[in-house]
């Protein structure tokens, strides 16, 4: 790592540092009450009731 650029050093800490707070901080909770299925805003269709809603 001593060969490396300064600023490549401090992008490596500043890499390992959010990789270790990943580790630490907790998965977020799973939605309550979501409308299951594909994700609707990634695939442009909301179904509701049985009505299909495109963007």
């Amino acid at each position: 790592m001593e060969d490396l650029p300064p600023a490549a050093q401090r992008a490596l800490k500043e890499a390992e540092q959010r990789r270790r707070a990943e580790q630490t901080n907790p998965q977020p909770e799973s939605e309550v009450g979501g409308r299951g299925g594909k994700d609707p805003a990634r695939y442009g269709d909301w179904e509701i009731d049985g009505r299909a809603i495109d963007f």
